[in-house]
């Protein structure tokens, strides 16, 4: 049975079209009384630190029934959640078999959250919240890597437990474990993310990429302080296709921007020439959570992948 979401929806509003979202309850302060009240470490750095909760019923592309608009108003994003919670409702038995063994776990496994934001996106940039389009040659890249059976090696990162489809980098909403952990000192930064524990270590020594003969699964993070807020360069990814089939140049922009004592404000820009027509960039409001980040054992006791390499081989021996 799924509960009125009217009981439990979180609507955070945007300040501006630039969709940087806000906490209703903290819209009363002044933006100089948020700024001096924002908690700081002894270097009188915004303290980042904690654990922040990125779930979002907030579409990642704008629906169409919201072109043209920067913003919708607070009806709409709850009767659009609402919708979305019952669409996406895990415990359907709805479409045959098939269908249902594709929804993979019951409701009770997924964790979609209850926040919506009245931006229509999480895609703040090209103004239509849209991802642009792909190249003809990524297109071509992407292609080559689907339907690869034959080893282990060849399936995707987040199959294979070594990435999250969520953690990135950069970070984006999706089924589960939604949850990263700020660890801060002076000389670095460290994300942490509760799926499948990947932790980036951001250097803040004021130190060049290294070369690009060096290459890191989540690449090479750089950052400084732009003001109040932590900007983290990456490059030098090691493998392509592990953030929506990008090429190992992906250049990531990434800014932490604490809005107040509940509330982080995350954005994000790529550049990929080699994937996309032209850069892009989300803004994804993040609330911080008193919950415990729990390990992620992914592959303890897990013969799915065994199982998929075994039904390619099943689907290979049956009459053409």
């Amino acid at each position: 049975m799924i509960l009125p979401l009217t009981l439990a929806l979180i609507i955070v509003s945007v300040a501006s079209a630039s969709a940087q979202p806000v906490a209703r309850a903290s819209r009363a302060a002044g933006p100089a009384a948020k700024l001096s009240a924002l908690p700081r470490t002894a270097d009188g750095r915004p303290d980042l630190q904690g654990t922040w909760d990125f779930a979002q019923l907030t579409p990642l592309e704008r629906p169409g029934e919201f072109a043209g608009k920067d913003t919708i108003t607070e009806e709409e994003a709850e009767q659009f959640a609402q919708r979305r919670v019952e669409t996406t409702h895990k415990d359907r038995r709805d479409g045959g078999a098939t269908v249902d063994i594709e929804r993979a776990y019951n409701d009770f496994w997924w964790d979609f959250g209850t926040r919506i934001a009245t931006q229509p996106s999480l895609v703040v940039d090209p103004p239509d919240g849209r991802i642009p389009s792909l190249t003809p040659a990524a297109q071509q890249r992407i292609e080559k890597r689907r339907n690869h059976f034959d080893n282990p090696e060849e399936r995707p990162l987040a199959e294979r437990c070594i990435l999250g489809f969520n953690s990135g980098p950069p970070m984006v909403p999706s089924a589960y474990n939604n949850n990263v952990q700020l660890v801060q000192t002076s000389g670095y930064v460290v994300i942490l993310n509760e799926m499948i524990h990947s932790a980036r270590i951001v250097d803040l020594s004021g130190r060049p990429h290294r070369p690009q003969t060096m290459r890191f699964l989540t690449g090479d993070s750089i950052g400084r302080w732009d003001g109040d807020t932590l900007l983290v360069d990456t490059t030098n990814f090691s493998i392509e296709g592990g953030f929506r089939g990008a090429s190992a140049n992906l250049h990531l922009v990434e800014r932490f921007t604490r809005v107040d004592r509940e509330t982080l404000r995350y954005e994000f820009a790529v550049d990929d020439p080699a994937t996309w027509t032209r850069p892009w960039s989300a803004s994804i409001p993040m609330t911080r959570t008193d919950e415990l980040m729990f390990e992620y054992a992914c592959h303890e006791g897990n013969y799915a992948l065994e199982g998929v390499l075994k039904g390619a081989r099943y689907q290979e021996r049956q009459p053409k």
